[in-house]
């Protein structure tokens, strides 16, 4: 069977997006394991603070890029979601440096408020493997006019993305 330049140039897509999706939860998870952080100054204590931003910002651009689409502003929901996507590249850039320099934070409850806590953390983190080649394969589908894939796969991705975005915040304002 003949491989076509569009079929290599899919596959090779995949491949990629498989392999980002594969190796930034690997990375970020042997970066939080470090036993020793790096001293990149004090200004990294404020990291929590851009990224609880950061979270909330997103979620506010999905809510439009959602209301965008409904209203058949393509080139807004485009640029909206691009925007979502490049919120996402500076969390996790803000998340890895400051899991670098400083300790986890703790949840200063127990009892309920903990489980609670904890249940949303893990839903949160769970969810945020999941999201990544979803959102990964949604972009690349819009980018390559892929419209009837790109519909399908943000039916997924879309709702998972804004939960996470969503309990971000959550989980910013039970740990401040």
């Amino acid at each position: 069977m003949e491989i076509t330049g569009e079929n290599a140039i899919a596959k090779r897509s995949n491949f990629t997006i498989n392999l980002i999706s594969f190796l930034v939860p690997v990375v970020v998870a042997v970066l939080l394991a470090l036993p020793n952080k790096l001293d990149l100054g004090e200004w990294t204590s404020n990291l929590p603070h851009v990224i609880g931003v950061i979270n909330t910002l997103t979620t506010i651009v999905l809510v439009l890029g959602l209301i965008s689409v409904k209203l058949n502003k393509v080139h807004l929901h485009r640029a909206l979601m691009t925007t979502a996507f490049s919120l996402g590249g500076l969390f996790l850039v803000c998340y890895v440096t400051y899991h670098l320099t400083n300790p986890a934070n703790k949840f200063p409850g127990d009892g309920i408020a903990k489980a609670i806590y904890l249940i949303i953390l893990l839903t949160h983190v769970l969810l945020s493997l999941v999201v990544l080649p979803l959102v990964l394969r949604a972009m690349y589908y819009a980018v390559t006019n892929q419209f009837v894939r790109h519909k399908r796969i943000v039916k997924f991705a879309y709702p998972i993305w804004l939960y996470v975005s969503v309990t971000g915040v959550i989980v910013y304002f039970m740990l401040n």
